[in-house]
């Protein structure tokens, strides 16, 4: 499974590649920490819109710099070997910065996914996309699953046995 888990060079080598073999490749990021059942019919759905789904995890600094010091739970390492072990996710690739725009700049998918917490104008990275003649898809919001969420649960049900 950790084959599935790309450094940027490599992974640009394997996109070009399954481009010229008339692949359709499908890029969305998140965090995915904890992963939930958001998560999966999320990545289940994106997979299903071309042959190849690829998924950016932001690093933990990155997700630090989004979601606070207290965040990720789980480091980067367990959040991509989790992924890794998906039947929908064909590759992961880690990044360190705050948005995926230079990634999907560079890999330039042909469909970039995200959630239904997005809007296609606020969607980081959608003009480059678009520019080379792919698309982008906003894929309903799963309520009340979030990391977020279950991490308020545990606290509340927990916090007086301590």
């Amino acid at each position: 499974m950790k084959g599935k888990i790309k450094e940027r060079e490599a992974l640009v080598r394997t996109i070009k590649d399954l481009k010229a073999g008339g692949k359709k490749v499908v890029f969305t990021n998140g965090c995915f920490d904890l992963l939930h059942v958001g998560h999966i019919r999320y990545l289940e759905k994106a997979k299903s819109l071309g042959d190849v789904l690829i998924v950016g995890v932001n690093s933990d600094r990155s997700v630090r710099n989004l979601k606070g010091p207290q965040r990720p739970i789980l480091p980067e390492e367990e959040r991509t070997e989790i992924l890794s072990g998906l039947w929908c996710v064909d590759y992961i690739i880690l990044f360190d910065e705050s948005t995926p725009l230079e990634l999907i700049a560079t890999l330039r998918p042909h469909v970039l996914v995200k959630g239904g917490d997005w809007s296609k104008e606020t969607t980081v990275g959608r003009e480059a996309v678009e520019e080379s003649g792919g698309e982008v898809v906003i894929l309903p919001f799963v309520e009340g699953s979030s990391s977020t969420n279950i991490i308020e649960t545990i606290l509340r049900r927990y916090e007086k046995r301590t």
